[in-house]
């Protein structure tokens, strides 16, 4: 026990900060006003719904991160559960493509608050252009080496805290009643889908299991710093949308979508409030973008290694960083130019939702060897397909042809990738795999 004291080097506290910075800022800065449309004055329901769902999601990954402590996450985690086979594979694939879109989703937030402060409107080459450029500007500092931006995280979550508290203090001194007799009432639909959406807001938690090989006892500590850090960001998220609702409105938080918590700062702090809003959403979402960039670059590094995706992934190139590197960043570009913020965000949402379903019910066959309660794996399997759902009706609903048909399309593109590479390397072509 001495020793491990003495090795420890992370405690529940670091542990929950590194859980508030994965899950806090860019999804709160970017979907509140989607999710406004949906839910209309219950958005705080929405954040707790989608909370609540993603709470049975972090029980799994508590279990699964004391039992394989590595930092290959879901990806260690899936193969873990269905083997080396084509399910794995394909769902690790689809996982890598997940990453590219959330970071498609941060990279357009941050264009829609510069273009707010440029006074400027986002929605022509302009914020297209802005978008390409910080997915460049993360590509240099990723060759350069990220050593300092990671040192400095910590700077940028409290910088990031310290401006959301203070607009939810002085907020809930400006809450307007009338704003929700005015506003769109919305619906239990509209309420499921948008938690939905909001999911994305949540999936940072499973950035803390990589930091359970460092914990001094992570069989205690990672559980409690998931849940801490999971309940901190829910309230923040909570209370933030329940100023919005309160002092912008509903038709107002439409009407602003890609900058509502911009709008809504103006509101409650003057000019100034708009403008620290706005560079705290430019330094969230950028900080997003390399965070993501550096975790979905490490993920193909592993899923090259293990040969599910071709080496030449992990193979670094002659000015530094990895082809995978170049190769992520290329995709997230086109992604950027061809979906809108509405599109991302709901893609991002979707793979999410299916991928910790996926993880969860993959759970259900190790429940033994983690020591989950099945029942709770069960319904973290069904609250996550349900909302995954709920959101995949209402894209089609609303006529969003591209987006539910892109991710029916990236998800069977996952998987036929996975085959074709398997087949060329004679590798097993079943659907499961030796655990």
């Amino acid at each position: 026990m001495k020793k491990q004291n003495k090795t420890g080097s992370i405690g529940v506290v670091g542990a929950t900060a590194i859980g508030v910075g994965g899950m806090m800022g860019a999804g709160l800065y970017t979907l509140l006003g989607l999710a406004a449309n949906s839910a209309g004055v219950w958005l705080p329901v929405s954040f707790l719904i989608g909370g609540i769902v993603a709470a049975f999601s972090v029980y799994s990954y508590s279990k699964l991160g004391m039992k394989y402590p590595d930092r290959g996450g879901a990806a260690k985690f899936l193969l873990k559960e269905f083997g080396d086979g084509l399910l794995a594979g394909g769902m690790n694939v689809f996982q890598y493509i997940g990453w590219i879109i959330a970071m498609a989703l941060y990279a357009t937030g941050f264009a829609e608050y510069a273009c707010q402060l440029l006074g400027k409107s986002s929605s022509g080459w302009l914020g297209k252009a802005i978008s390409i450029g910080i997915v460049i500007v993360v590509v240099a500092i990723n060759i350069m080496g990220s050593k300092q931006v990671a040192r400095a995280q910590t700077a940028i979550i409290a910088f990031e805290l310290l401006i959301l508290l203070s607009f939810v203090a002085v907020g809930l001194t400006k809450l307007h009643v009338p704003t929700i007799t005015s506003s769109n009432s919305g619906n239990i639909v509209g309420i499921l889908s948008a938690a939905g959406l909001l999911y994305v807001t949540y999936e940072g938690f499973g950035v803390v299991t990589n930091a359970a090989g460092s914990m001094v006892n992570p069989k205690k500590q990672l559980p409690q710093a998931l849940f801490f850090s999971l309940g901190i960001v829910m309230a923040i998220y909570i209370i933030a949308s329940v100023v919005v609702v309160m002092t912008l409105g509903v038709q107002g938080a439409v009407a602003n979508q890609g900058h509502v918590l911009a709008t809504a700062g103006k509101l409650v702090l003057g000019n100034w409030g708009m403008i620290l809003i706005s560079i705290a959403a430019l330094v969230a979402t950028a900080s997003a973008v390399n965070s993501t960039m550096f975790g979905d670059n490490n993920l193909a590094i592993r899923i090259a290694r293990i040969e599910e995706i071709p080496p030449q992934f992990g193979v670094m190139t002659e000015i530094g960083g990895t082809w995978g590197l170049f190769i992520t960043s290329l995709i997230v570009c086109i992604f950027v130019v061809i979906f809108p913020l509405s599109a991302v965000g709901e893609m991002a949402s979707l793979a999410f939702l299916l991928v910790y379903a996926m993880v969860n019910l993959g759970h259900l066959r190790i429940a033994k060897q983690t020591g989950a309660e099945r029942w709770i794996l069960i319904c973290s399997v069904v609250l996550n397909l349900a909302l995954f759902a709920l959101l995949f009706i209402q894209t089609i609903l609303n006529h969003e042809t591209l987006t539910w048909i892109s991710v029916i399309a990236l998800l069977i593109i996952s998987f036929l990738v996975e085959l074709a590479w398997r087949k060329k390397n004679k590798r097993n072509l079943h659907w499961l795999g030796k655990k």
